[in-house]
């Protein structure tokens, strides 16, 4: 079977927008993919930072005997970063034996 000009043409110019078309829908997939993944971890960042600021309160009354005066002191003597841009963090403490009640909201974008 002989294939012309005009036929081979056709079937180069029809392969290129297969390929072009093929190429955007993978493109395609992966920009959802990553906005997937990023909604995902944003909101579950959260719940992530609240562990964090428990866990260093914990280890404070392990430490010190005592639960830390407020979220400021878990920043400066235990390390926790908090984005203040994206989150609100609420630190009710009762007395310096009881477990405060730590609530971390995600600030309104």
């Amino acid at each position: 079977m002989k294939v012309n000009k005009a036929d081979k043409k056709k079937l180069n110019i029809i392969g290129f927008f297969v390929s072009v078309l093929l190429f955007f829908l993978v493109i395609g997939a992966f920009v959802n993919g990553a906005s997937a993944f990023s909604g995902k971890a944003r909101s579950e960042g959260d719940v992530t930072l609240r562990n964090a600021i428990a866990r260093a309160t914990v280890q404070c009354y392990a430490i010190e005997g005592r639960y830390p005066p407020s979220v400021e002191y878990l920043e400066e003597h235990y390390g926790i970063q908090i984005d203040r841009k994206r989150y609100h963090v609420f630190y009710e403490g009762f007395a310096s034996n009881i477990m405060p009640d730590i609530t971390v909201i995600p600030a309104e974008e």
